[in-house]
């Protein structure tokens, strides 16, 4: 049976997971790419280094994210959420931010790829000594759609 997710059962997928993806542009290019996320009180909240995503988000706030929860091909949950990227710049809300996703982050196996920039060994993008630029960031949600399948 195909459905409907009502507004409650679609914060609860959103509140109970922990990855999505984003999907932005710069008006040109579409980009789609996977984050981890902590979602509270209407926001998705996540930190990324200045990049690809950040780039476009700055030129272009609106975005769309979208989080699955599939158990196998006929049971499964999906939300797709409209809103507008936002950066976290005061120190106290960042390091409350911070606190939560350390809190949820920390209950889930840690692999190389999840780890920070600062931390990888090899890392991905290279930097000048002092110069790492985390940006915390969030998506105020204004508008969301949720369906699913149950066998």
């Amino acid at each position: 049976m195909l459905g409907t997710l009502n507004d409650i059962e679609i914060e609860e997928v959103l509140a109970r997971n922990y990855l999505g993806r984003l999907g932005c542009t710069d008006g040109e290019t579409v980009y789609v790419v996977p984050v981890n996320y902590i979602y509270m009180d209407g926001y998705f909240i996540a930190h990324s280094t200045e990049g690809k995503k950040i780039k476009f988000m700055r030129k272009r706030p609106g975005v769309c994210f979208e989080v699955d929860e599939m158990e196998d091909m006929m049971n499964w949950r999906s939300v797709i959420a409209w809103g507008n990227y936002e950066e976290i710049t005061n120190e106290l809300d960042k390091q409350k931010w911070l606190d939560l996703m350390v809190q949820k982050m920390m209950k889930l196996k840690v692999s190389e790829t999840a780890l920070p920039p600062h931390a990888m060994q090899n890392r991905p993008r290279p930097h000048q000594a002092g110069s790492i630029s985390v940006v915390l960031w969030r998506i105020a949600v204004s508008k969301k759609t949720g369906r699913f399948e149950k066998n």
